[in-house]
């Protein structure tokens, strides 16, 4: 009898629990490790910079190789990367919950856990977002790519589907490496690696087999890039449009495979009690 009262009132407690509340929450505490982790100048200086750099040694290849628009597709390419790059930076955050301790404290509370990391790692979105548009709209035209008025309105808005859906990637492979936590800047680097090669980043697509352009396929940053270099080349509003829907689509489909990563996760450290703060 009494085990079933207890179970009652945790049904009671978990429909009390909306999922929106839940990242809303972890959230702040996002917002909070952003302040902890750049201040102005750093992330100017150090996290900015660093980027500025790398764009334009890509760039600087297509120079090398007498082609202008080989330049202007790698620093794209490299741009629209380096948001990604950020919302990967969510894959080894994720298992800073495990270090601090409180991950058991998450896993053994009422309520699922996938809203919890949603929201705990989103701080790398409006950093990767800024830091694309920036790197585009900015020191973009030094190297030929230039934007029409209403194109650079839409640059930020396009980055930001860029974030949003490989956010949906980085979670996803953040459930796993919270099963594995020492395994989490091999798996954040690597999978940057694979991004930036077959999205369409560095080469065109078309250079793979077809297997792997399946794969390519696969990722939302495929579609939402070639938007964005449509966008540079002043294509049709609906091609632009429909390139970064696909996206948010495919992204939407990632997102749903990161819940119920973080839901196994949650049941096999339930079941077994293997969760610890060991790494």
């Amino acid at each position: 009898m009494r085990d079933r009262t207890a179970d009652a009132r945790a049904d009671v407690v978990r429909t009390r629990i909306h999922p929106y509340r839940v990242a809303k929450a972890a959230a702040r505490g996002a917002l909070a490790d952003m302040r902890t982790i750049y201040t102005p100048v750093t992330w100017t200086v150090g996290w900015l910079g660093r980027i500025i750099m790398q764009v334009i040694f890509f760039a600087l290849i297509g120079s090398l190789l007498g082609s202008r628009e080989s330049m202007i597709y790698l620093f794209i390419g490299q741009a629209v990367i380096a948001t990604v790059t950020e919302c990967f930076m969510s894959i080894p955050s994720t298992t800073w919950e495990r270090r601090a301790g409180t991950l058991p404290l998450l896993v053994s509370a009422p309520g699922p856990l996938w809203p919890v990391f949603i929201g705990r790692s989103v701080q790398w979105l409006p950093s990767g977002i800024a830091t694309g548009t920036i790197v585009l709209l900015v020191v973009g035209p030094a190297f030929g790519v230039t934007w029409s008025p209403v194109a650079a309105l839409v640059v930020p808005l396009s980055l930001a589907v860029v974030a949003v859906s490989m956010y949906g990637v980085a979670l996803s492979l953040a459930a796993v490496v919270l099963r594995a936590p020492r395994w989490r800047n091999v798996t954040s680097n690597v999978a940057g690696l694979v991004v930036m090669l077959l999205s369409g980043a560095t080469v065109p697509t078309s250079v793979w087999p077809a297997w792997l352009q399946a794969v390519g396929q696969a990722l939302p940053v495929t579609h939402s890039l070639e938007a964005i270099r449509g966008l540079n080349e002043g294509a049709d509003a609906g091609e632009v449009a429909a390139g970064l829907g696909i996206g948010l689509v495919i992204g939407l489909g990632w997102y749903v495979v990161a819940a119920l990563g973080f839901s196994l996760v949650a049941e096999i450290s339930r079941r077994d009690g293997t969760l610890d703060t060991e790494e």
